[in-house]
């Protein structure tokens, strides 16, 4: 494992863990942005591994995938609004359960 791959592995299981917990203790704000993080950890490092690629923005991201992984784009993009909704509005438990269960399910595929 290189020193890239290594920094996406460790970042996506820092995420989880402390997704996991404000999951747990009905903090969905803060857990569906660390489970979207942990999404975008997942497929960066799924691109890393794919396409030796690793983006360097949500832009670019969205680009790649769109190209060449459309059904990982379908997916981030439905869960982007959850994400940007985080920031000014509450979020409940349902959303967050979304972007938990599409998490394990992107880093399941890497």
């Amino acid at each position: 494992m290189n020193e890239r791959e290594k920094i996406l592995v460790d970042n996506l299981v820092e995420y989880a863990v402390f997704a996991d917990q404000a999951y747990q203790k009905k903090k969905y704000n803060t857990a569906v942005t660390l489970y979207f993080k942990k999404i975008c950890a997942a497929i960066d490092l799924y691109l890393l591994r794919k396409s030796n690629l690793v983006p360097s923005s949500h832009t670019d991201r969205f680009r790649i995938l769109q190209e060449k992984f459309p059904e990982i784009y379908e997916l981030l993009d439905k869960d982007f609004p959850f994400y940007q909704e985080s920031y000014n509005k509450r979020m409940n438990r349902e959303a967050a359960k979304v972007l938990k269960d599409d998490a394990t399910r992107i880093t399941e595929m890497g």
